[in-house]
């Protein structure tokens, strides 16, 4: 009997790793279908006819809503990774916008987002960092200030 429980308490635990690894598998796939069908569309650009473009166009856009679907699908199994908690700043929500400059102190590292791959979030390239506001996340060039890429509500 003992065995049995103890078997029962591996598998509890193992499960849940062997669906967040597929999950993240699922979202690699997407990402490289829309590398590919991106190529794609770059190649029916340089030598196909409009119908070829148009084609392609909406293989691009299949991809990156297949993608999101996933994406949300992932949001919504592992809310607990995306749940807002008791995250308070000392000013006021703004509702910040692609290309807005912010000031230095709605950037600093306290509000660095230190392990994006957690959230699924991509990677900043050089002077970039995700930045919590609130519920939002927000990605900032950290030598200018700013804003460059916005997700509202990212946090429940």
């Amino acid at each position: 009997m003992r065995k049995f429980v103890i078997l029962g308490l591996i598998a509890a635990t193992a499960v849940p790793g062997i669906a967040t690894a597929q999950s993240a598998a699922e979202l690699r796939h997407d990402r490289r279908e829309i590398r590919e069908e991106r190529r794609d569309l770059r190649h029916a650009q340089r030598q196909g006819d409009r119908r070829d473009v148009r084609d392609a166009r909406h293989d691009v856009r299949d991809a990156r809503q297949e993608y999101r679907e996933d994406w949300r699908d992932y949001r919504r199994t592992h809310r607990d990774v995306y749940r807002g908690g008791n995250w308070r700043a000392p000013f006021r929500y703004s509702r910040w916008n692609v290309g807005a400059q912010l000031r230095p102190a709605y950037y600093n590292s306290r509000y660095y987002i230190n392990d994006p791959y957690r959230y699924r979030l991509p990677r900043p390239g050089n002077n970039l960092r995700w930045v919590r506001h609130y519920n939002d996340v927000l990605l900032v060039n950290i030598r200018t200030g700013r804003v460059v890429q916005v997700h509202r509500d990212f946090f429940w």
